[in-house]
């Protein structure tokens, strides 16, 4: 087997992520498949490029000589073809690229960017893994991309990024069972779901650690499911789990949505784009990229307000709908 440019993508995404499971995620790959491909790129190189421990993959001493020759021809062909798409999006007109972890906030978020830009086309990238997403932005995959980051463990926020932070610190809610004996309670003790079944998405970045960090801290060893959100709101609405859940979230039937007490699992929330100057050849300026977070924070405040058990929160902790800086806000309104 030859190598070629695929495979060495491949070992750079192991030791970013540090696991074949999330490299397989962020890549578009199943994590048999991956296996697969690795144990091929070892045998052709003849030698042990990742030792697999419990908590992950590491690279051998071989893998990590092999990375510092990897990572600059993976570097090069990412920007060939960044630069690349970039002519092409010129040559066809306005087009914005936007990506985010799943949001109520998405929707109109986009539709207010349509509203403002009705000739711009756009291209919209969800996806679980914020680390992934501002990965593309820092490729010029992706224009802007909106992500939280969980307390506790933090993003790997490549070089040229610029942040603006959408919320501070947001509480993350948890879905239960509508007859769960702590639906009953507004405000829920995280001692009384303690003892349930977390399900969880492994595949978002810091979900899990800070569910483990909560309920250690609170003398708890807690039970896990692994899913994805869809399979986590069946669990629930079927009284197997309960699991974390943004506070703008709308309850199905048979769910509940309760905020914990004392909000011991929190987000930052924030759009990332890249640090350019306006005018850059081919990028979406600075004036762009201000309209698109004053779209954002308007489409943000649309989705919290219309989320009851958030609204509630809202009005006994006599908190604002967002903790953004409004003097910030008008002038980059004023950008629209």
């Amino acid at each position: 087997m030859e190598l070629e440019v695929r495979h060495l993508r491949v070992l750079c995404a192991i030791a970013d992520t540090g696991s074949v499971r999330k490299a397989a995620r962020q890549l578009g790959m199943t994590q048999p498949s991956l296996t697969t491909q690795l144990r091929r790129i070892e045998s052709a190189l003849g030698g042990q490029l990742f030792s697999r421990e419990r908590t992950g993959s590491r690279p051998t001493p071989l893998g990590r000589t092999v990375l510092c020759r990897a990572r600059p021809l993976v570097a090069e062909m990412n920007t060939l073809v960044a630069e690349t798409q970039a002519a092409v999006v010129r040559a066809a007109g306005p087009h914005l690229r936007i990506g985010g972890t799943a949001s109520r906030a998405m929707a109109g978020w986009v539709s207010r960017v349509h509203a403002r830009l009705p000739d711009a086309d756009t291209t919209i990238r969800v996806d679980v893994s914020a680390n992934a997403l501002l990965q593309m932005v820092a490729l010029n995959q992706l224009d802007v991309a909106f992500v939280h980051e969980v307390e506790g463990a933090p993003l790997r926020i490549p070089d040229g990024l610029e942040r603006r932070v959408l919320v501070a610190r947001e509480p993350q809610f948890i879905a239960l069972h509508a007859h769960h004996p702590a639906a009953r309670q507004s405000v829920v003790p995280l001692s009384d779901v303690a003892g349930d079944r977390w399900m969880v998405d492994p595949s978002v970045d810091g979900e899990w650690d800070g569910v483990q960090r909560a309920l250690r801290a609170s003398g708890f060893t807690p039970r896990v499911a692994y899913g994805d959100y869809l399979t986590a709101a069946d669990m629930v609405a079927a009284g197997e789990a309960v699991a974390p859940c943004q506070p703008t979230s709308q309850p199905r039937h048979g769910m509940a949505i309760r905020p914990l007490r004392g909000d011991p699992i929190a987000v930052e929330l924030f759009m990332a784009s890249r640090a350019l100057p306006e005018g850059t050849a081919g990028e979406v300026g600075t004036a762009e990229v201000d309209a698109l977070y004053a779209d954002l924070v308007a489409a943000y405040r649309e989705a919290a307000a219309a989320a009851t058990t958030y609204r509630q929160w809202l009005a006994r902790n006599n908190r604002p709908l967002l903790y953004v800086d409004e003097d910030e806000l008008s002038r980059t309104a004023g950008c629209a």
